[in-house]
């Protein structure tokens, strides 16, 4: 007699069990991706470093790589996009620095 109770009991916490575990997957799927940019405090010339962490890349990286990280990043402070031109130029002279086409970074060419 207790058997289907019991029963019914463990059908009903199994389903509430998923419910719980659906609505936790969606939740967790849809959260904002949040990346962490370098905050700012911008130096007077831009070294390697602070350039670096602008892009969020490592110095030593690889000229592609440095170029899909200034795009991503380009996208987030577009002006067009209602980004800062002051942080969209500082954004071009990280990519130009990491790249070696700047006039500032002591080379004799």
């Amino acid at each position: 007699m207790a058997t289907p109770l019991v029963v019914g009991l463990a059908v009903a916490a199994a389903a509430l069990a998923g419910r719980y575990g659906i609505h936790a997957w969606h939740a967790f799927k849809t959260r904002p991706v949040t990346r962490k940019f370098y905050e700012g405090g911008f130096q007077q010339t831009m070294s390697r470093r602070e350039a670096a962490l602008i892009l969020g890349v490592r110095e030593s990286v690889s000229a592609d790589k440095v170029k899909e990280a200034h795009r991503k990043v380009m996208v987030a402070n577009h002006p067009d996009a209602g980004g800062s031109d002051y942080l969209a130029a500082k954004v071009n002279e990280a990519k130009d620095v990491l790249l070696g086409k700047t006039k500032n970074t002591g080379s004799a060419f």
